[in-house]
């Protein structure tokens, strides 16, 4: 690119806004605009470092001594020495060395070295956006999974159900005999607490509910959509506040348990969910 070597280097973090740092040369100053313009509008979100070195191939950069800028550091320099009895002998390769002292002759940047920086950089982003495309269908994978080990624990929880009544039963006829004597109990009465008691524990409409959050996610995640990461955020909400309800109703050690496990791997579909945009 007449005489110039153009690196563009991108690094990402993942992040829900869009933040970017850039490092460029004074060059390419007056497209900085244009270069965030391009990273914002591909890559979207994100706190992105964005890296542009333009190195100028030796005999091919024409270079200038800034006259008076070299006067002033001198003649401080010169009354520094003399001050403190200093010699000055080696003044001018250290004049030479001072910021802006030397600099390139127009160091200017044509229309056509400006497309090619520009291609560049958007080459960049789509190898960035390639690579969390991969990542993306990792995430995905697991993400799904974990939605479907919830669907398949509620599964499981239907046939513990039934005994659940059972024992439940059971038990609060064993504690009746306990404190009342048999001959004392109204089968009738006892059989309308039981039914009412039975019905308070009832978790039917959870499950219910539960299935469709899950479903829910499923075709949510599918759709073609920009960005519905709070989207699906809202909707494992509405899973876990189902799944707490059906804990806070079991009243049974054995789905206790598969509760415990629903709630862990919605932990974990949480933390992927902050990674969607």
């Amino acid at each position: 690119m007449h005489g110039r070597q153009v690196v563009v280097e991108i690094k990402s973090l993942n992040g829900k806004q869009f933040d970017i740092m850039t490092k460029m040369p004074p060059v390419l100053r007056a497209y900085e605009l244009d270069i965030r313009s391009i990273i914002s509008n591909t890559l979207m979100r994100g706190s992105l470092d964005l890296s542009i070195n333009v190195k100028q191939e030796g005999a091919n950069k024409p270079m200038m001594v800034n006259t008076g800028l070299a006067v002033y550091y001198y003649q401080s320099m010169q009354q520094i020495a003399t001050q403190l009895n200093i010699p000055t002998d080696n003044i001018l390769s250290t004049l030479m060395r001072m910021p802006e002292v030397v600099a390139a002759d127009g160091d200017m940047m044509s229309e056509e070295e400006w497309m090619q920086v520009k291609n560049l950089v958007e080459q960049a982003c789509a190898d960035l956006m390639t690579h969390r495309k991969h990542e993306g269908e990792v995430l995905y994978r697991d993400i799904v999974s974990r939605i479907r080990n919830i669907e398949k624990l509620l599964e499981d929880i239907l046939p513990l159900e039934a005994l659940r009544k059972d024992k439940i039963r059971t038990r609060l006829t064993n504690s009746m005999e306990d404190m009342v004597k048999v001959e004392n109990i109204d089968p009738n009465r006892f059989e309308q607490e039981m039914i009412y008691y039975l019905e308070r524990m009832d978790f039917s409409e959870e499950k219910t509910r539960l299935k469709q959050h899950c479903q829910y996610f499923h075709d949510t995640i599918e759709k073609e959509e920009v960005s519905k990461g709070k989207k699906l955020g809202f909707i494992l909400q509405e899973i876990g506040r189902e799944i707490n309800t059906l804990g806070a109703k079991a009243n049974d050690a054995d789905i206790q348990q598969h509760v415990i496990n629903m709630k862990d791997e919605l932990e974990k579909a949480k933390e992927q969910v902050l990674n969607i945009l």
